[in-house]
């Protein structure tokens, strides 16, 4: 068999094994509950590794490989970044925001601010979010199966989009909590079974340090800092800014803490996904200094994030080379259907609750809205030129970062934040934020200062948006909520607490 033949059987591997595992959690989803978080019961071990599956999207898997053999070790800020991001996640919003008892980011601003505008506003950001990271899964999930099988690249996205969609339809958040679990470790395994082979070849070659061949750019891993274009160090500090306070913004990552029981449970649930994700972000830097001896051509090429799925067969000649770049193939469209599954369950919530609702209500309303998170950036990712998929998601970060970031943090801890102070906001940080998204992905940004601007926002946006909401908020005063006092409680009080004092019904 070829290997373009192993590839294709791997991949129908995963899709039939992913079906599979989903219609197992078909039949314990009933409720509207079940649909939107589960209904609340899935334990922390269990949910961090659904957290870790959906989390570790294409950008982990093949982004950070081909950063790094393109740039250096400088692009291992983004995994630091995207795992830090879990710890100021853990310390700041996991448990008040699972003691909020919302299903959605949405409900939350509502019931924070009494406020159905910045509900509403809530709702259309979750949505862009959502549809800006769903776009490059599609887009990456075709790029890949081209690269690997030789099909046509439409063919990868509505693969992915019809899998997610058939799990989504019938079994809402309870089957993708066990679908994304058994991607995390079949991610894992992907990455970690061929690299024990090829580490070895690499040692049995002289281990030659990647750095020592002065062929390829880069090459200054030395420097945490060197790498292409200008203004280096601005754009690692924004960087730093949106992955490490953009996790807490995506609407995917957020919606799995209201799964779990209480907020102890979100707090070690938490604390588990930190582990995984170091874990995990051990090994695509690996590939990536594999690939600077091995696979050179493909910085040349431009074809950085496709050295994960090459780097076996050119490592290893003959058949285990192939099964082995099977393995990598079949991981990378594990990431596409696990990342994609969680959004569509985020968007698919907010649009049945948001716009659906009244018309339909309930797992209908769901339903429906998961048919319109899916089609939509499905269509867009086939009629756009496709962009890097580690790029589209650092903007993704950005954006998020600059608008639900402040809402959560000064939601969650400042009792005067107002409807109005929240909107405003949300409105500049999100319009600077995506104003400078489109200019980049638009190719539209210009050179120098501004164009350094405009590629890493978060570095100005979320400082704006935090002195816009404050500084609003403050000139508003009589906008502050009736009952903020008793939200900071419920807040802010451990669910045996409130038990006992009557806050919650027994």
């Amino acid at each position: 068999m070829s290997a373009a033949g192993y590839s294709l059987l791997a991949v129908t591997a995963v899709v039939v094994a992913t079906l599979a595992v989903g219609a197992y959690g078909w039949r314990f989803s009933r409720t509207t509950s079940d649909f939107f978080v589960a209904s609340r019961t899935v334990r922390p071990g269990l949910n961090a590794s659904a957290i870790g599956g959906e989390y570790l999207s294409a950008a982990s898997f093949l982004g950070v490989a081909g950063l790094v053999l393109a740039f250096g070790t400088e692009m291992l800020w983004y995994p630091v970044g995207w795992t830090a991001g879990y710890l100021v996640l853990l310390v700041l919003v996991a448990a008040p925001l699972r003691r909020s008892g919302a299903y959605t980011l949405p409900d939350f601003a509502e019931s924070r601010l009494e406020s159905r505008g910045v509900r509403r506003l809530s709702a259309l950001l979750v949505v862009a979010i959502g549809w800006l990271y769903l776009m490059p899964q599609f887009q990456g999930a075709g790029l890949a199966l081209a690269a690997t099988t030789g099909t046509g690249a439409w063919l990868g996205g509505v693969l992915v989009a019809t899998v997610v969609l058939v799990n989504v339809l019938f079994g809402g958040m309870r089957s993708i909590t066990f679908v994304q679990a058994f991607q995390y470790w079949l991610k894992l395994t992907a990455l970690l079974f061929p690299l024990l082979f090829m580490v070895t070849i690499w040692l049995g070659d002289g281990a030659v340090s990647p750095a020592s061949t002065g062929t390829t750019p880069g090459d200054s891993w030395e420097s945490p800092l060197a790498g292409a274009g200008d203004h280096r160090l601005y754009t690692t500090y924004s960087i730093i800014v949106a992955t490490f306070l953009g996790t807490m913004g995506l609407p995917h990552v957020v919606v799995r803490f209201y799964t779990n029981p209480d907020g102890a449970a979100a707090r070690r649930t938490t604390l588990f996904v930190l582990a995984l994700l170091g874990l995990f972000y051990l090994l695509p830097p690996v590939y990536g200094g594999l690939g600077r001896l091995y696979a050179p051509d493909l910085i040349a090429s431009g074809d950085t994030e496709s050295v994960v799925l090459e780097l076996p067969a050119r490592m290893l000649a003959g058949t285990l080379g192939d099964l082995l770049s099977a393995l990598t193939t079949a991981g990378a469209f594990a990431a596409f259907l696990s990342t994609s599954s969680g959004l569509t369950v985020a968007v698919a919530g907010v649009i049945s609750q948001d716009v659906l609702g009244r018309r339909l209500g309930g797992v209908r309303a769901f339903q429906a809205g998961a048919v319109v998170a899916v089609l939509v950036p499905l269509g867009l990712a086939l009629l756009a030129e496709g962009v890097g998929v580690a790029q589209a998601v650092g903007l993704a970060f950005a954006f998020a970062a600059s608008t639900f970031c402040p809402l959560l943090v000064l939601g969650i801890w400042w009792r005067r934040l107002t409807d109005a102070g929240a909107i405003a906001g949300m409105l500049v940080g999100g319009g600077c934020a995506g104003g400078a998204v489109l200019a980049t992905l638009l190719g539209a940004a210009p050179a120098g200062w501004p164009g350094a601007l405009l590629a890493q926002p978060a570095a100005w946006t979320v400082p704006l948006a935090f002195l816009t909401m404050v500084g609003i908020s403050l000139a508003t005063p009589r906008r502050v909520p009736r009952h903020a006092a008793r939200t900071m409680v419920r807040l802010h009080t451990p669910e045996a607490v409130q038990l006992d004092r009557g806050v919650l019904p027994r």
